[in-house]
């Protein structure tokens, strides 16, 4: 992508995940070695307030670095950071969304987010791609 091709309020593709299943998350727990019973024993869950098991938040991160590197390649993104804003509970459907905020000196700034189907915003981040 060249700095011509990029401008200030350009949306990235929205990237819309699959609901969120048990399955995924006890992969998840698998595959990063969390195991932390809030994502996968409905007891545990319980015990702490909530209905059921929520997401892992580095999946969700994860998430939305891959809607990232769908638009620009892996080797020009020079930072990415998120914060965790709410919870997102077993059976929700995120989605990706980005917009540039900002160009200087050849770098792109990019708001990212995760939103639920119900609205609810559960991850807030930033990156910054190299476009020159």
């Amino acid at each position: 992508m060249t700095v011509h091709e990029c401008c200030v309020g350009m949306e990235l593709r929205r990237l819309r995940i699959e609901p969120i299943s048990r399955t995924t998350l006890a992969l998840f727990a698998g595959a990063s070695g969390d195991h932390q019973p809030s994502h996968l024993d409905i007891e545990a869950a319980k015990a702490k307030g909530r209905d059921d098991v929520i997401a892992h938040g580095m999946l969700m991160m994860a998430y939305l670095g891959r809607s990232l590197i769908e638009w620009a390649p892996q080797e020009k993104i020079r930072s990415y950071k998120a914060r965790f804003v709410a919870a997102t509970p077993v059976h929700a459907e995120p989605t990706c969304s980005g917009r540039v905020v900002a160009i200087n000196d050849r770098l792109a700034t990019l708001e990212l987010a995760i939103t639920l189907a119900d609205g609810t915003t559960v991850l807030r981040g930033e990156a910054v791609v190299e476009i020159g």
